[in-house]
């Protein structure tokens, strides 16, 4: 049965429906790019596709409160597994694996991989008493925490079991969502409440702490400057705070299972682009915007971390 790539929408999501999927990919991509994956990951997407992954494209949501967020996303895949095995069945495609949870991988770039990293901690069995120790005084945190977790019902929210591939993390807080010449604003949003909760020091907090973290890979760029990359390790204190990427690296290899990564040449905004021919055009003109097919690393290291995510997991 040949494979047709088109997406559909379901629920808040666009999806393709592989006829015999291995797996089903959950991608959330960055501020502006990712809230219109299917235009701006298209290549990307269409390799995982190729490969015998369904894939949910999940648009991004601009906020400075990311914890609603992120929370829906577990509501949004109960949702979609329903749905999936529904349409597959219309279309006479292998449904069953749309049942089981631990057939879903999660794919994040830029800011949605904190979504990721708070869908995870928020799956560990002590993430409450994590919850108390790294936002003390932070009830307006809390409460928010409390009122989307009651929406949905206790034994789904987990992605426990699930591997998680990280490209390109930016861990954002209101420093990095809003441009330097306005510094001074976000220093003012922080300081009355109204800037991005979690920050990045809470969310490093709850990585750090948690048990989980285990089934993750991380996929970085020699030239990100905005999520780091490996060599930032080497370099000053300051600087190894402000990279994601080293950050990541140094502390999830402390995990039971280490930390699987590779980086590659390119910059931050290396996942996207669309095919023209042998080439893949990135629609972003500050970036290289044209390179040929035949240079692209990416999309073959994904689909090989993919494997080692499950290979892990079996294990």
């Amino acid at each position: 049965m040949n494979a047709e790539f088109r997406f559909r929408p379901v629920s808040f999501s666009w999806v393709t429906i592989h006829p015999n999927p291995k797996g089903v990919v959950q991608f959330i991509g960055g501020a502006f790019f990712g809230s219109f994956p299917t235009l701006f990951y298209r290549y990307f997407f269409r390799q995982i596709f190729e490969q015998g992954y369904t894939i949910v494209a999940l648009p991004f949501r601009f906020s400075f409160r990311h914890w609603p967020i992120a929370i829906s996303l577990f509501q949004e895949q109960n949702i979609i597994a329903e749905e999936l095995t529904k349409i597959a069945k219309q279309l006479n495609y292998k449904s069953d694996i749309y049942q089981d949870k631990n057939k879903y991988l999660w794919i994040g770039h830029s800011l949605g991989c904190k979504y990721i990293t708070l869908l995870e901690f928020l799956s560990g069995e002590d993430s409450k008493n994590i919850l108390d120790e790294c936002t003390k005084n932070s009830e307006i945190q809390l409460k928010s925490i409390e009122d989307s977790l009651q929406k949905i019902q206790h034994e789904k929210l987990s992605i426990k079991g699930q591997g998680s591939l990280l490209i390109a993390p930016d861990i954002s807080d209101t420093q990095s969502a809003i441009p330097k010449p306005l510094a001074f604003v976000a220093h003012f949003l922080d300081r009355v409440g109204l800037g991005v909760l979690p920050t990045r020091k809470q969310t490093q907090c709850f990585i750090k702490n948690s048990d989980l973290f285990n089934l993750t890979a991380l996929i970085s760029f020699n030239k990100d400057t905005i999520a780091g990359s490996e060599k930032d390790i080497y370099k000053d204190e300051k600087t190894r705070e402000n990279s994601d990427v080293a950050w990541l690296i140094t502390h999830l290899n402390n995990k039971k299972f280490g930390l699987i990564h590779k980086e590659i040449p390119g910059k931050h905004l290396e996942p996207l682009g669309i095919q023209i021919g042998n080439y893949i055009v990135d629609l972003n003109p500050l970036d290289k915007f044209i390179e040929p097919i035949a240079s692209r690393k990416l999309e073959d290291l994904t689909i090989s971390f993919l494997s080692e995510l499950e290979n892990r997991r079996e294990q």
